[in-house]
């Protein structure tokens, strides 16, 4: 069952996030907390939450895309002990017709250059690569 985050569900969506996010966690909190996503889903099993979706539309340029707005995977993860049985793909199903539901018809989601087991999600779901880019900065 997907569910809604509610207020009653923070602390286990924290947790989940932590893990999938070690590093950059405060950004995203940062970025809920000013609005920019408020669309995450929990995926239920016999009362426990056990994986989260977090979505988004993008209005701005999404790489490879050639609509706008479009639905946007923030995030996906999975508890440990439930992956392989099929959640992710159903929140990835979730994530299409929430998106078609809010007038989009594409659906991106990125993943970091040397996080290969994600890459292989998208790939195994359905999604195709749309570029490889690697980001600069200079300090002047």
């Amino acid at each position: 069952m997907i569910i809604s985050l509610s207020e009653d569900d923070l602390q286990v969506w924290a947790q989940m996030c932590v893990s999938l996010w070690s590093e950059t966690v405060e950004l995203f909190f940062d970025e809920r907390k000013q609005g920019k996503f408020q669309n995450e889903f929990l995926y239920i099993v016999e009362d426990e939450a056990v994986a989260f979706i977090s979505l988004s539309l993008r209005s701005d340029y999404v790489e490879g895309t050639k609509t706008s707005p479009v639905g946007y995977i923030e995030g996906i993860y999975v508890k440990p002990k439930f992956r392989n049985q099929g959640i992710a793909k159903k929140l990835v199903e979730f994530a299409k017709i929430w998106s078609a539901e809010k007038g989009c018809s594409e659906l991106a989601s990125d993943a970091e250059i040397e996080n290969t087991d994600s890459q292989k999600f998208h790939n195994k779901v359905g999604f195709k690569e749309a570029s490889t880019i690697v980001h600069f900065t200079m300090e002047i």
